[in-house]
């Protein structure tokens, strides 16, 4: 079967590091918390809001988290008036045997304002 996991974190500044570090820090709880292996993995969506441009997140998962072989697409998120600005959003794509309502989608720091029917 394959099931999608939603990940977004909010980051502090438009830098390098501070992408890599929400970057590493949502996926790896997606990863821990939906118990998949990279073998899992399908493929993969990053979005950014326009205020975050300073690197593809893609990179760190590939460098940080050893996605070598999963496709990956960055993409800008819409620029609707009043959103949550300094948000990366994820799109996991898995093979799993996980039913649908047991995904346990992430949001983290500011992003968890996007989903509080998750808390």
């Amino acid at each position: 079967m394959i099931r999608a996991i939603r990940g977004a974190i909010t980051v502090d500044n438009n830098s390098v590091d501070d992408i890599k570090t929400a970057t590493v820090e949502v996926l790896k709880e997606m990863l821990e918390q939906n118990k998949i292996d990279i073998s899992q993995i399908s493929h993969c969506f990053f979005t950014m809001t326009k205020d975050l441009n300073a690197v593809y997140p893609a990179k760190f998962a590939r460098e940080e988290l050893n996605f070598k072989n999963v496709p990956m697409m960055c993409y800008q998120e819409l620029d609707i008036e009043n959103s949550l600005k300094m948000c990366l959003r994820i799109m996991l794509v898995v093979n799993t045997d996980i039913e649908q309502d047991k995904i346990k989608h992430i949001y983290l720091k500011g992003a968890a304002t996007l989903r509080p029917d998750l808390k």
